[in-house]
């Protein structure tokens, strides 16, 4: 079933790699406002929430991804070595998801609270840049991913 392996690299790297552009801005963005945003902040909490999310699916999906590019049915040494690792990694990855579900449950009533104080609409579309290099990215690793597949 090539279309399924096709599918399944092609969404776990992409995944993997989203991951990462989330984990990069937002870890960016803590940085710049270390100072101003106070430990239990909203923004403090909606960061770190974003963080540990993307945390999760990274490892997760990256493992699994990594497992997908380097399975090889000649060499079942090095697929039986990243079988093992992908079985390492998914404990703390669903820790991390858990971690932030934890966080957001604790979260959420003070957040509902803060967020009724003064109503005013969100600008979704102020991070549309890095949507767009996320779809980019998406693509050109789906054509990767049908490469790679229809190669082997």
């Amino acid at each position: 079933m090539g279309w399924l392996v096709v599918t399944n690299l092609a969404v776990m790297t992409i995944a993997t790699l989203i991951g990462v552009m989330v984990i990069v801005k937002l870890v960016g963005d803590w940085w710049k406002h270390r100072r101003q945003d106070v430990r239990f902040s909203p923004a403090a909490i909606y960061r770190f929430l974003g963080i540990m999310f993307a945390a999760g699916i990274t490892l997760r999906c990256g493992a699994e991804a990594v497992n997908l590019w380097g399975w090889n049915p000649h060499d079942p040494l090095a697929t039986g070595m990243y079988l093992t690792a992908k079985r390492l990694i998914d404990p703390i990855a669903v820790s991390c998801g858990i971690t932030a579900l934890m966080v957001y449950i604790l979260s959420e009533p003070g957040m509902i609270e803060q967020q009724r104080k003064e109503p005013f609409p969100v600008d979704m579309w102020l991070a549309w840049p890095m949507v767009q290099r996320m779809l980019w990215l998406g693509l050109s690793t789906f054509v990767a991913a049908v490469g790679v597949v229809s190669t082997r």
